[in-house]
């Protein structure tokens, strides 16, 4: 609510933000001989403000401390903006037909792909490039379908999957054979069990045990116990492997 406060005389009115008499404010500015702006009359309550406080503060020329209200300001010859106005026609209907104007070309992957099938490995023959080649199937969707980044990654492999066609694989079948993979197996696991390091010793005791993984470890186990209970007479018990058996692959 703005209050109205009735103009006084003009001898005896004073400045709204100064508290000075207009009559005693002085004409120019202090140490210029440039003429103060004329005392502004206040829109909202009617309270004036001399041309010093106009000089001093350039604001005050469009805000009321009082009623906190701001006159909005243009430059001589400008007029304000037009008031926005409310488009008169109302937008188009909504279509639904133009949702399906801007649908990617993107083809469908077709459903009946090739499952793929497991190669075993040979590592003296085989290749991306051969396998590649041999299955009439692109080298890069070799690498993805088994996360090769390189070529080289093969040989740590012993099977690959492969997106054969005809869904056959080439070699469904371990090379060295299901007997030897299994004997392998069974080493690793005995050298696991037992934490033992020596691929030499883990054969010896599968070889003893005629490749029963239970009781080559029960025998390991039972060795390693007398050993330590016996610690002066340590390696007299255990047979040594013998030469033509060194290396990681026996031959």
């Amino acid at each position: 609510m703005i209050i109205q406060i009735p103009a006084a005389p003009p001898d005896s009115e004073s400045c709204c933000t100064c508290a000075s008499l207009l009559h005693t404010v002085p004409v120019t500015a202090p140490g210029s001989e440039k003429p103060l702006p004329d005392p502004r009359r206040l829109p909202c309550c009617n309270r004036i403000i001399c041309g010093s406080c106009l000089h001093t503060n350039t604001r005050f020329a469009f805000y009321c401390p009082y009623c906190q209200t701001s006159t909005p300001s243009l430059p001589p010859r400008l007029k304000s903006p037009p008031s926005p106005s409310l488009p008169s026609d109302p937008p188009p209907p909504y279509s639904p037909t133009s949702s399906t104007t801007s649908t990617p070309d993107t083809k469908p992957e077709p459903d009946n792909q090739p499952q793929p099938v497991l190669h075993f490995l040979d590592h003296d023959h085989d290749s991306i490039t051969s396998l590649s080649l041999r299955y009439n199937v692109p080298a890069p969707l070799l690498r993805r379908l088994n996360n090769l980044t390189s070529d080289h990654l093969l040989a740590a492999r012993r099977t690959l999957l492969v997106p054969a066609p005809d869904g056959k694989s080439l070699s469904p079948r371990p090379i060295a054979g299901e007997l030897d993979e299994q004997r392998k197996s069974a080493i690793r696991r005995f050298m696991v069990t037992c934490k033992v390091a020596d691929y030499d010793v883990a054969t010896l005791y599968l070889e003893q045990a005629d490749h029963n993984l239970h009781d080559a470890v029960e025998q390991y186990l039972g060795d390693d116990a007398w050993e330590r209970a016996h610690p002066k007479a340590k390696g007299k018990t255990r047979a040594e492997p013998s030469s033509s058996r060194r290396g990681f692959f026996r031959r």
